[in-house]
This record gives structure tokens, sequence and C-alpha cells, in this order.
């Protein structure tokens, strides 16, 4: 049976709206954390021009394989296995664009600066290459709303190394990565989509 998340049923059109404007001229994508691949899927199948690469640790790789193989598109190629911490990353000009979903929340911080780093070195060549990261945000060390401050404890009490990301602190890692903000983008639950470019190409 293939494996489902509900929240991306009703996060994913608000996230194509806006890899509709980010990615329309781009042509290679790697996701980073792909986890059940509804997300790969759907998105592959509205951006037909894009070549959509999943990848993830290795114990979710079945079950992307799985929403992969029924949908049968031709810009969904086979998985990769990739942590984030300890890699493969891809070779850097392979990909011009990078798209992560509800992942940095539940990385330890010292995969959230690996996930910057190797994104930025990944996109180190691709001219106007784009990075856009979906998920909960703080701002100035504070909550958008009372579901993100239960959501946070929900987190830590599960692992505490995992946590609402500071949006500043995020966008520090991203520019040490040569990748400058260029949009914040308010979506539905209190996420935020950010999108970063390649600051030279």
């Amino acid at each position: 049976m293939k494996p489902h998340a509900p929240a991306c049923d009703r996060n994913r059109d608000p996230i194509l709206a806006v890899l509709r404007e980010h990615f329309a001229d781009r042509r290679r994508v790697l996701e980073i954390g792909s986890g059940t691949g509804q997300h790969a899927v759907h998105f592959a199948a509205a951006l037909p021009w894009l070549d959509w690469q999943c990848s993830d640790v290795a114990a979710q790789l079945a079950g992307i394989r799985l929403w992969l193989d029924e949908a049968a598109l031709p810009n969904t190629p086979a998985p990769l296995e990739l942590d984030v911490a300890r890699g493969p990353w891809p070779e850097s000009g392979r990909f011009d664009a990078v798209f992560t979903a509800n992942t940095l929340h539940i990385m330890g911080w010292p995969e959230v600066e690996a996930f910057f780093a190797g994104a930025g070195r990944l996109l180190d060549g691709a001219q106007g290459g784009k990075l856009v990261v979906y998920g909960p945000f703080n701002y100035g060390g504070a909550y958008t709303s009372d579901s993100n401050r239960d959501f946070d404890a929900w987190l830590a009490a599960r692992d505490p190394r995992s946590a609402i990301r500071d949006a500043e602190a995020v966008e520090a890692l991203a520019s040490a990565a040569g990748l400058g903000r260029m949009a914040d983008v308010a979506m539905p639950a209190n996420n935020r989509c950010l999108v970063f470019s390649r600051e030279k190409g």
C-alpha cells in the first residue's frame, strides 16, 4: 500500500502556485526529503517541462517508488538516496533548482546547516538557480500562531533536536551558501514558502 500524508493533499496546490512562478524557467529539480512521493507526482504532472528528481533517506525510497511507478510520468526518474548530513549529494551543476517541504523542522540544526551548504554547492554554476523551502517558520524569535506554538511543543516532545526554525537564521544560512532571498510567500495553515536564488551563476 502506498504511504499517504493528508497534509500533502491540503498544501500541494498552494505550493504548486509558487512553483509555477519561480520554476517557470527551470529544467531539473532535486526534491530533498520527498517523504511519501505525493508532492513529486502532483508537481511533475502539473509542470511537465521539469525533470523532478525525488530523494530521501533509504527507508523512504520504497514508498516513493510506489507513487512514481503508479503515476508512470516521463519526468520522474527513480528516487535517489540522500541524507543531507552524510550524502551522497549529486554533483554540482546537475540541477538548476531545489525544493523541500516540511523538512527543516524535522531535522536537527546541524542537518539544517548541511542542507543549505549542500544546496548551495549543488546550485553553484546554475545560472539563476532556485531553492524553494516550504514549512512553518518563526519571525524575530516569535511564533506566528498558537497552532505553531503547539506544533513546536509537539516536535520538542517527539525529538528535542527538531523545532520550528527562525526565518532569519535560515536566511543567514542561505546567504552564506550564496543564495539570496527572493520571496517569502504566506501559505495556508500558518506556513510559508521561502524562495532563494543563486546570487551568481
